[in-house]
């Protein structure tokens, strides 16, 4: 059977796009303060029913108001300004292996919430064995995997980083805490299949508007959650 979390690779996977990117972003944010950049799958409101999804369970394991986070991939900063704005008052740290993302979250953070003490935004390839990084209560990934998985690069032990991601995400995380993945490239049942470990395992899922064709339902962007026993 067709392996379906394989996806072929494109320039969306490389680190010189994002910069390219994030270059431009941050030159238009420059010109205009209003304008923070694109907010990935704006479309699906997943933003927000990530935010709500971790709102509603506050609480519950290690998710609270005061948690930890690291939102891996964090390109312009949005999601982690979202939660600021919704009272979450942890530490957070964005990551992104593009340094034109962090200067640019980095901006928006001066210019717009200087009055936070609480979150910063690090440069870092995740995937670099010599990367260190403490242990978190909730990690994020809004479409990083969707982007990791489209590089075709492989770790230095040969895996391909999709194969290496969840032990990098495993060593982020402490007993009882929470990664809330969303995706647009595939489908619950595939992260699941590409996530789960003996010891990461599926938590809840987000609920998207569903279609159906063919006979078939789906949805267009699907997010899970997943926790460490």
């Amino acid at each position: 059977m067709e392996d379906t979390t394989k996806l072929n690779t494109s320039k969306l996977g490389t680190k010189q796009y994002w910069d390219d990117f994030y270059a431009v972003e941050k030159s238009n944010f420059e010109e205009n303060p209003e304008d923070t950049g694109e907010c990935w799958f704006d479309d699906s409101n997943a933003e927000d029913k990530m935010i709500e999804f971790l709102t509603d369970h506050v609480g519950e394991l290690l998710v609270a108001k005061d948690a930890s986070m690291i939102d891996l991939g964090t390109g312009n900063g949005h999601l982690l300004f979202q939660l600021c704005d919704e009272g979450f008052e942890g530490k957070m740290v964005g990551v992104d292996y593009s340094e034109k993302s962090v200067e640019f979250a980095r901006e928006i953070l001066r210019a717009n919430y200087s009055d936070l003490s609480n979150l910063e935004f690090l440069a870092a390839d995740i995937f670099d064995s010599k990367w260190e990084s403490p242990k978190y209560d909730i990690i994020l990934d809004k479409g990083t995997l969707d982007a990791i998985a489209l590089s075709g690069l492989k770790s230095s032990n040969g895996e391909t980083i999709v194969e290496a991601y969840p032990k990098v995400v495993d060593k982020l995380m402490k007993k009882d805490s929470v990664f809330l993945i969303t995706s647009c490239n595939f489908t619950e049942a595939e992260l699941k299949k590409m996530i789960e470990t003996d010891s990461l395992v599926a938590w809840e899922t987000i609920k998207y508007p569903g279609f159906k064709f063919g006979g078939h339902e789906g949805s267009t962007i699907c997010s899970v959650a997943f926790v460490k026993r």
